[in-house]
């Protein structure tokens, strides 16, 4: 079915499609250079991106929980970046029995300079576009990621009928 919009290579919404195939497809592997970049395994990078992007502080157990490992291992893993200079770990907010994890100025400046490179490059494409331009990308990246955490939350509430 077309949309009406067709380019030399067919419908621009099969074009769109595989194109955002395309990228999902490098994204795995961008976060391992980048893991590698800083000298830290893949999970542990995963978990330092977690424990930064919540609006909340997260403990040991929560984050075990988000990378889908057991306790023990997210504590052999927490102790691994405390060690490397990457989190640290703070007492919790109102919770004196427990321990927060937040990463270091010294990881984030790490991450930053590892994506450096990246960023810049991206900067460049993302500088041709207008303003008009720039705010429809903007909105379909939005609602495309809207549409990835609804298909994986899907995913972890279980199969759909069969």
């Amino acid at each position: 079915m077309s949309n009406g919009t067709e380019t030399g290579g067919g419908d621009v919404g099969r074009q769109i499609g595989l194109a955002m195939r395309d990228l999902l497809r490098v994204a795995p592997a961008v976060h391992s250079q980048l893991a590698a970049r800083l000298a830290i395994g893949p999970t542990d990078l995963t978990a330092l991106d977690v424990t930064t992007s919540g609006s909340t502080p997260l403990g040991v157990v929560e984050l075990a929980q988000r990378l889908g490992i057991r306790s023990a291992s997210a504590t052999v893993l927490v102790d691994r970046l405390v060690a490397s200079g990457h989190l640290q770990r703070s007492p919790h907010p109102s919770d004196r029995r427990r321990t927060s994890l937040t990463a270091t100025e010294a990881a984030h400046r790490d991450v930053r300079a590892a994506l450096e490179p990246l960023i810049a490059d991206i900067a460049l494409i993302t500088g041709e576009l207008d303003a008009r331009s720039a705010a429809v990308v903007l909105g379909f990246l939005r609602r495309a990621t809207a549409t990835l955490e609804s298909f994986v939350a899907d995913s972890e509430r279980g199969p759909r009928g069969c």
